[in-house]
């Protein structure tokens, strides 16, 4: 490997005031374009208005970035920018989940704006650094990378050469250049080359494993915020932090808020083995259990179960993962990020070589392996591997091939169009091949990389393929591929996907075993208020820099007596308590829906800033819904016979099968639009799903710019 050589581009000082009750003080941005040096890095203040209006994390980036765009803003626009934010519970290292930060930007898929939450040590070194946020503006046309020491109390902007391409090495490489000897001190923000050839990249967040001595990732993966890293001419963002200390978060009540914390890490410590293992399987726990309730996508959401999927398990990755802790931030009892030693992929640049795997977690097995119809788990590990050197989302790979398989199988592109491949469900050799080509921009591998929307619109235009069929059976919504969870038989969950505000992603609402398995949301009135409080509350872990595992995935003994045990309402209380300790302002769990009311329906203004933002966005492939195709209707027929009969009262004597799927359908997408009358009356937005001037007003968010917005729009009320 040749020697990298940084070159000072501009340098700035800064006075890195002590951390109060959870805030930094100060925000950086970094315009890596300006011609003028002292306009290309600039620190501005964090008011008590801008706390008590976005409390922090995606609050914070969401009303930086509201302020650097226009509603014209394109992804590859240098006035795009990429903002980082933690939270103010972000970095303790006593409450579990506390690594957590959030980044936003306009979107390559969805030209909208997105959100990722995503581990590591990125985040809370940043706030102890001295910055609430970072926003990343501009482009450049030399490798940049952005050197942000907390120790020094500079801000550093170089043109880099002799970098390595692949993330992996990226990181390697600068952690034991900048942490000259204490590579526990650094963590690094990187892409990749699938990033910059594709509109999926993810973006790579690192720290320093001291037991394995590895640099280890999480990953910001929706939306493509790696893409419009690699856009800007970044190679890298670089933090330098010494040794995280308890406290440094500097609460109004330390001691209480440790009592508090810990209490909760205690809970975690004895319950974790008998309830789902996180800290041993991590999400794999879920494999099974989607498998067993029909859930699981195969074959591009087709259907909802097979009978390999068993060894795609907890128990075969339980043999797989290198043992120790698996922590992503300092303290967390949950420690999930599970990794496999001395993995050896067969294709690609790394063919024959030993690496260490971060993951796979359950979207990635879903998405690369049981919805392309491969059942292998090495084949997912290294489809894992590959997808973070080359910075790619894996959900949105997995999703776009299962479609672009589908596709092929049906007759509805060949050959030609795939460049010699046959894009057949369980073909591992074309998916690796096709893998490779994304991160390189080539062959058909450069289409697939587009994402699903934009190869609807190709396939369309150029393969002359039914449009209205491609609708159905492409995965998207609002353009972002969908996570891997089937539902069909759940509508609360569609309005999970179809309502996101970024696009189908499950992090808002994760509500099908409580809809479907448990029944607890039979009308629609019951749906809709599901529909506000899960993404309300799950809305304020992005505010605040925690991971929401800790909050649902390890539940208190005696959770299934409580009158509401869904919402665990035990560990609400106590994260009330934990907010209050830190800040000094006394906040009930109402307080905490409160904040994140104001974040998420300002969000929702920020989509239709964007253009988007109204009813007609909100809609889905009709596959989310129902069968699409005889297959789909043939594999489950008895339940939608039955359905139609008894839930519908429809008599199928000489009925054929295309009449069936008519019918269901019909049934179906009126219950869709039904569902979002019922939501939207529930948040307070008007029927074309534009929140009010009523609302507005009452969360202390009507900005003039946003009451204009609403005008514009004809909402005067």
């Amino acid at each position: 490997m040749k020697t990298i050589k940084l070159t000072e581009i501009v340098q700035k000082k800064y006075l890195r005031q002590k951390i109060k009750h959870g805030y930094a003080g100060q925000t950086l941005h970094v315009d890596i374009s300006a011609r003028q040096p002292d306009k290309k890095i600039e620190f501005r203040e964090v008011t008590e208005k801008m706390k008590e209006i976005f409390t922090g994390g995606k609050g914070f980036c969401l009303s930086i970035l509201w302020r650097l765009v226009n509603g014209w803003t394109k992804w590859d626009g240098a006035d795009n920018a990429l903002c980082v934010a933690p939270g103010p519970l972000g970095g303790l290292t006593t409450c579990p989940g506390a690594g957590k930060s959030i980044v936003t930007a306009i979107s390559p898929l969805t030209g909208s704006v997105v959100d990722s939450n995503v581990g590591g040590h990125f985040g809370p070194f940043l706030k102890f650094a001295g910055f609430d946020a970072l926003s990343v503006q501009g482009k450049s046309d030399k490798d940049t990378v952005v050197f942000i020491d907390g120790i020094t109390g500079q801000i550093q902007i170089f043109q880099v050469s002799g970098l390595p391409r692949d993330a992996y090495q990226i990181s390697d490489v600068l952690t034991h250049h900048f942490g000259e000897g204490k590579p526990r001190n650094i963590s690094v923000i990187t892409a990749g080359p699938g990033a910059k050839n594709t509109r999926m990249g993810c973006l790579n967040f690192s720290w320093f494993d001291f037991k394995r001595q590895i640099v280890r990732y999480k990953q910001a993966g929706r939306g493509g915020l790696g893409t419009v890293f690699a856009d800007k001419g970044l190679k890298a963002i670089v933090v330098r932090w010494d040794a995280s200390r308890l406290n440094e978060n500097n609460p109004a009540d330390g001691h209480n808020l440790t009592e508090l914390t810990r209490r909760h890490t205690r809970e975690l410590i004895a319950l974790d083995p008998k309830q789902n293992e996180m800290a041993t399987v991590g999400t794999t726990h879920l494999v099974t259990i989607m498998n067993d309730h029909d859930l699981i996508p195969v074959h591009n959401f087709q259907f909802g179960s097979h009978p390999s999927v068993p060894n795609l398990g907890a128990e075969v990755f339980r043999k797989m993962f290198d043992p120790g802790y698996d922590g992503c931030w300092i303290g967390c009892a949950l420690a999930c990020a599970h990794g496999i030693k001395d993995f050896v992929p067969t294709s690609g640049p790394y063919k024959g070589k030993k690496v260490f795997v971060d993951g796979p977690e359950y979207e990635t097995i879903a998405g690369c392996g049981s919805n392309l119809g491969i059942f292998d788990p090495r084949f997912v590990v290294e489809i894992n591997f590959y997808c973070d050197a080359y910075g790619l989302d894996t959900i949105s790979v997995g999703t776009s091939i299962a479609f672009a398989m589908e596709c092929f199988e049906r007759g509805l592109i060949d050959e030609y169009n795939t460049g010699g491949m046959k894009l057949r469900f369980g073909d591992k050799k074309a998916v690796l091949e096709l893998l490779h080509q994304m991160a390189k921009g080539r062959g058909f591998g450069a289409i697939v990389g587009q994402g699903i929307r934009q190869m609807k619109k190709m396939f369309a235009a150029n393969c002359g393929v039914d449009r209205h069929l491609l609708k159905d059976i492409g995965m998207e919504a609002k353009g972002l591929e969908f996570s891997e969870y089937i539902t069909k038989e759940s509508l609360a969950q569609q309005g999970g996907y179809g309502l996101a505000l970024k696009g189908a992603q499950h992090d808002e609402a994760w509500l099908i075993f409580l809809d479907m398995v448990h029944n607890f949301m039979p009308t629609f009135e019951k749906k809709a208020e599901a529909l506000h409080w899960f993404p309300m509350w799950r809305t304020w872990f992005s505010l605040c820099g925690l991971c929401k595992l800790p909050w649902n995935d390890v539940v208190p003994e005696g959770n299934k007596e409580t009158p509401e045990p869904a919402k665990v309402t035990q560990h609400v209380n106590w994260y009330a308590q934990y907010f209050s300790a830190l800040t000094g302002k006394t906040v009930t769990p109402e307080d905490l829906l409160l904040m994140s009311e104001r974040v998420y329906t300002f969000q929702r203004l920020f989509n239709l800033k964007m253009g988007f933002g109204r009813r007609e966005h909100d809609s889905l492939p009709y596959r989310a819904m129902g069968p699409v195709t005889v297959e789909e209707y043939e594999s489950r027929a008895e339940r939608y016979d039955r359905q139609l009969v008894e839930k519908y009262g429809v008599d199928l004597i000489g009925k054929s099968l295309t009449d069936k799927i008519a019918l269901m359908r019909k049934f179906r997408e009126a219950a869709y639009e039904e569902l979002k009358n019922a939501v939207y009356k529930r948040r307070g937005w008007t029927n074309d799903g534009i929140p009010t001037l009523a609302l507005v007003r009452r969360l202390g968010i009507d900005f003039p710019d946003v009451v204009e917005l609403l005008r514009q729009n004809r909402v005067t009320a």
